[in-house]
């Protein structure tokens, strides 16, 4: 990788040592308090990494996908809440970034706007809607000028900071050709109040407060898509929002898993017990639990590194593209999981404690699972590509 601003480390990537050493002290005050992680954001803004994968003639890094996730793979070994929240902003600009190296340009304001130091969010999370971005919960009707906008948001990360926040709402005006619109829209927008509902189990630095849509006007301007609801309206817009989302989601909660297991054999080297003359490492169930957690972890990089890479390198994989992204993601989530939880055994009774360490990292874990697409989708969506059952047909299930 090479450096090419902010206070770059001697090895490429844009964070210096210092700066995550710094990210790491601060991590468990963050999640004691369950407080947003506000001096983390402006070493990364100084940094230049909120601008790391704005195109270059635009002021930013120009860092591709498979580059964007390997910087995120380090920053979450040292603070994972930290990098998830701003993984928020990071994927909005590669977005935009892939439309504007594609000939289009309706989103090249938004990378002007990422390189002047604007923040973008995400929100598609909703109460009763288990697929974001393909359906929604949320109500948009098109007025002049634009579209009004009602709907409740939750996991709003960077809810403290964001400029602009990313929504899709669904246009009912036709029941038989309902439509997804894509909005950006920006903080002091009327109507617009944030639920500080943010207390949860683990990621709690990323503040990801509800925030409450109360038939706001989201100018045309502000329209980044409108397309079919369901799986049919999967244009370039949608599928790159998987493409920057799945990979850099996976990648933060390896570098989790990770630091999970670095911790843990360093626990172990130190651990003893009455009735050995050596170390716990020299205990065989121990070194078969270690063992596990190295085969785990021997495949979720390789296989993130194959789909960042080749979406990077423009692979044509046609519509096989949205179950690579979703496996990827998947393993990689869960796999991590599997990894801090052997790892939170092997470290044993201190491992509990807030003072290891290890209980928050496998508290973070446990959210993984959780992202878009969780377990349930991925299973449907890459047995109905498959068995070659139409994604979008009603009913959905029987």
């Amino acid at each position: 990788m090479t450096s090419t601003g902010g206070s770059g480390s001697e090895d490429g990537y844009l964070l210096s040592q210092d700066i995550l050493d710094r990210c790491r002290e601060r991590a468990p005050g963050y999640d004691a308090e369950n407080r947003f992680f506000f001096e983390d954001f402006e070493e990364l803004k100084d940094a230049g990494y909120n601008t790391m994968n704005v195109p270059k003639e635009l002021g930013g890094s120009g860092r591709t996908l498979s580059e964007v996730c390997h910087e995120q793979r380090r920053l979450a070994m040292y603070a994972p809440a930290t990098a998830l929240a701003i993984n928020m902003h990071l994927y909005w600009c590669g977005v935009a970034g892939d439309l504007l190296s594609s000939g289009d340009d309706s989103l090249e304001w938004m990378l002007k706007e990422a390189a002047a130091g604007k923040i973008f969010a995400a929100g598609h999370a909703e109460g009763g809607n288990d697929l974001p971005l393909i359906y929604s919960s949320a109500k948009a009707e098109k007025v002049d000028g634009g579209y009004r906008i009602n709907g409740r948001k939750s996991f709003g990360s960077l809810t403290p900071v964001w400029d602009y926040l990313g929504v899709h709402a669904m246009d009912s005006t036709n029941p038989d050709a309902r439509e997804i619109v894509h909005v950006f829209m920006p903080r002091d927008t009327e109507g617009v109040e944030i639920k500080e509902t943010w207390d949860t189990l683990g990621m709690r630095a990323t503040r990801s407060d509800d925030t409450i849509l109360d038939n706001v006007f989201v100018a045309d301007q502000h329209v980044g898509r409108v397309v079919p609801a369901g799986w049919a309206g999967i244009d370039l817009f949608v599928l790159a929002i998987f493409a920057w989302a799945e990979p850099t989601f996976g990648n933060i909660y390896y570098g989790n898993a990770l630091r999970a297991f670095e911790l843990a054999v360093s626990m172990i080297k130190d651990k003893s017990s009455v009735p050995m003359t050596r170390s716990m490492a020299h205990h065989a169930e121990v070194q078969h639990s270690v063992a596990e957690m190295a085969l785990e972890l021997e495949a979720i990089g390789p296989h993130l590194d194959r789909v960042a890479e080749d979406w990077t390198n423009g692979v044509d994989h046609g519509p096989a593209w949205g179950v690579k992204l979703v496996a990827a993601k998947y393993h990689a989530t869960e796999a991590s999981f599997r990894v801090a939880n052997k790892a939170l055994e092997v470290a044993g009774g201190f491992g509990i404690f807030r003072q290891s360490g290890m209980e928050r990292i496998f508290r973070d874990a446990r959210l993984g699972p959780v992202h878009p697409a969780n377990s349930w989708v991925a299973h449907e969506l890459l047995a109905k590509a498959a068995l070659g059952v139409d994604l979008d047909e009603q009913p959905r299930w029987g």
